[in-house]
């Protein structure tokens, strides 16, 4: 028989069969959930209950692997990108500490029309421009400027000057740079390390970006960067992708502009662990296909071992793998719009979107996302959320493998510390508090490690 010849069922049917089979109990205490986000998670789907929020460019064939290469001496990093390229990357996210970097050489043999090549600056300098517009690049290359004095405001505390300098210095950068697909960027990823809910990552994220919109037109770029962990709530993080896309399209219809979304992502490091750390490689794969379905256009991954091993090729090779295999042997880079028709992802990416609108269009009634963290708002929010959300691991309602249950007590980690890997204090004058990334195993971590 063909699927045609079925009788349809509606979902007040389903729902009417699953009751009987519940001989009494109540379907909504029993079989319906609510996420840390509020949203009631119901059992089933149908496609009566489809929304008028359709994904834009879930396109999952156009994602690309990418690699973190930090910049402290040209030459070793140029051979690392090099080297990573060699070996599939097809993208190379440059960490650039310092002006004093020579462009020319870190790009040298690099090819910047078939490389994606992200150039993330830890620093403001209006002459910096000038070694990127010495370059020559043309509409065929794919060079991103990750550019954010927003975004090191809520991870310092501080301006890289001041307000007016930094913007000027970004203006600067909008106005000047030639060939390259973008200027700015919004680190929506450290509000996910930090605790942050999915509905106010996407609220901050959209409210951090607009203030670049008012500030920087008609400078702005043709794109916008916008840079996402991604945790272990499968098919919530496929949404959460998802929404952005649709709010960030709906902000710029506001603002009468044409501005693409890119989206790099990155598993997050909240749910990661030392102790039981080959686990993190299990989490890092349900989370990178998380962003691959959810439509991300660069994907990064992280180490199962970063957060207590310095940089090795051991790490790199293995997280570079797991996105070959999605890509290639998993055939995740041959799917074009991979979550068409499933009614869950569309239905959680609708409520994420519109929870997240009503938190933005408050934020910006009460004058704005700048002026929020200047008072301390969103930080005592993110704060509120991520101990909710600590509060549902230490009292085992969620669990971390390896942590909360299932311990090796045999375990010793501190011999094989390379890397500190907790929140440092660090007590210094601050413009406005700033916003603290951590992980959710470190109590637990800390204790372990004081008893070997």
């Amino acid at each position: 028989m063909k699927f045609d010849e079925f009788d349809g069922q509606s979902s007040k049917a389903w729902k009417q069969r699953i009751q009987f089979e519940l001989e009494g109990a109540d379907f909504n205490e029993n079989l319906v959930w609510k996420s840390l986000e509020g949203i009631d998670v119901r059992p089933f789907y149908h496609s009566d209950s489809k929304t008028d929020i359709t994904p834009i460019n879930p396109q999952s064939d156009q994602w690309k692997i990418g690699e973190y290469v930090y910049v402290q001496n040209v030459k070793f990093a140029q051979k690392k990108a090099i080297e990573c390229i060699s070996k599939g990357a097809e993208s190379i996210y440059f960490v650039i500490p310092k002006s004093s970097i020579t462009l020319s050489e870190l790009l040298k043999d690099i090819d910047v029309s078939k490389i994606s090549i992200y150039l993330e600056l830890q620093f403001l300098d209006s002459s910096f421009i000038d070694q990127i517009n010495a370059l020559n690049f043309s509409g065929d290359t794919h060079v991103y400027i990750i550019s954010d004095c927003i975004g090191h405001l809520t991870k310092s505390g501080n301006w890289y000057e001041n307000m007016a300098t930094d913007k000027k210095h970004t203006q600067h950068y909008c106005a000047s740079a030639s060939g390259v697909k973008s200027v700015l960027a919004v680190d929506m990823a450290h509000y996910q390390n930090a605790g942050a809910g999915m509905v106010q990552q996407l609220a901050y994220g959209l409210a951090h970006a607009n203030e670049y919109l008012h500030d920087f037109e008609p400078f702005i770029p043709e794109q916008m960067v916008f840079k996402i962990a991604v945790g272990g709530n499968y098919f919530f993080e496929i949404a959460k992708l998802q929404a952005i896309r649709w709010l960030w399209e709906s902000l710029t219809k506001e603002h009468g502009l044409d501005i693409k979304c890119h989206i790099i992502t990155e598993p997050s490091k909240r749910n990661k662990t030392v102790y039981g750390y080959n686990i993190n490689m299990l989490r890092t794969t349900t989370e990178i296909m998380s962003a691959a379905l959810g439509s991300s256009n660069t994907i990064i991954n992280l180490p199962y071992d970063a957060l207590y091993h310095k940089d090795n090729k051991f790490g790199r090779r293995i997280s570079r793998n797991q996105l070959l295999i999605l890509k290639h042997e998993s055939k995740f880079g041959e799917i074009t719009n991979p979550t068409k028709g499933t009614y869950y992802i569309e239905y959680l990416t609708k409520q994420l979107a519109e929870k997240a609108l009503k938190l933005f269009k408050d934020i910006e009634k009460q004058g704005g996302f700048l002026k929020q963290l200047k008072s301390g708002v969103i930080q005592k929010k993110i704060k509120e959320q991520a101990q909710k959300e600590q509060h549902t691991y230490d009292t085992q309602a969620q669990e971390l493998v390896g942590i909360h249950v299932q311990q090796n007590t045999e375990d010793k980690m501190k011999p094989n510390l390379e890397l500190y890997p907790f929140v440092k204090n660090n007590p210094r004058k601050t413009l406005i508090a700033p916003i603290i990334a951590r992980r959710i195993a470190e109590p637990i971590e800390k204790e372990r490690l004081e008893n070997e």
